[in-house]
């Protein structure tokens, strides 16, 4: 009887045998239903994260996906049956009648039978299992990113894995704008604070410049006044 399934190594040894080329054989287990106990062929691994059952088994002439749960590696020579060859039943020969026998009717030759040749059974061929509507996949999610960090606002867009813009620098009027339209209870809030926060920090530093700008312009006086 199968066994309890492919292991998650056996299924990376079956992606590597179809990728070269080869249709590894397994055996239905007993979560197959009906026709556990068959052995089929690998043909397709389809995307696990699409459907469960992403195993492609041809049975017969049908294609159809399978989980892992439901096939097993299938052991060395299955599916194999001998035939075993049947002798031919003895020819009898007929009898021939004596010769020189006068007044004698001829004996007629016993009837010669034909061997019977007996017709097997065959196999009823297994339900076939409903074939599951595969969705097609679609395209991978876009996730667009409005960070602060350091003092600046910089802007990210990504698709799935594969990055379409590194992170840019924008203007915080623009990071507000882009802010706006995203309508979370605290966000906004959140980015008013920030701004209020850098606009109070770039005062501060004005209102420095502007000091050692008036002591440097005052230095400045004197030395014209003692040329």
């Amino acid at each position: 009887m199968a066994g309890q399934g492919l292991s998650d190594d056996e299924v990376r040894g079956i992606r590597e045998a179809l990728a070269a080329g080869r249709r590894p054989k397994v055996v239905f287990t007993v979560s197959a239903g009906q026709i556990a106990g068959q052995v089929g062929q690998v043909v397709e691994l389809t995307d696990p994260a699409v459907s469960d059952e992403f195993v492609v088994v041809r049975f017969g002439r049908d294609e159809l996906p399978f989980s892992p749960a439901d096939v097993a590696i299938a052991p060395r020579g299955a599916g194999r049956r001998a035939v075993e060859a049947k002798p031919e039943p003895p020819v009898e020969e007929a009898a021939v009648a004596p010769e020189f026998v006068l007044d004698t009717p001829p004996v007629p030759a016993p009837r010669r039978e034909e061997p019977r040749v007996e017709q097997q059974a065959e196999p009823k061929p297994a339900p076939r299992r409903p074939v599951k509507a595969v969705k097609p996949k679609g395209p991978a999610g876009l996730t667009v990113t409005l960070a602060y960090a350091d003092g600046e606002w910089t802007v990210a867009a990504q698709q799935g894995t594969k990055a379409l813009a590194k992170p840019y620098v924008v203007k915080p009027a623009e990071a507000l704008r882009m802010v706006a339209l995203v309508d979370v209870p605290g966000v906004q809030e959140a980015v008013e604070q920030i701004l209020a926060a850098e606009r109070a920090e770039a005062e501060q530093q004005a209102e420095k410049l502007r000091a050692e700008l008036a002591e440097i312009e005052a230095r400045l006086a004197e030395l014209r006044e003692a040329g």
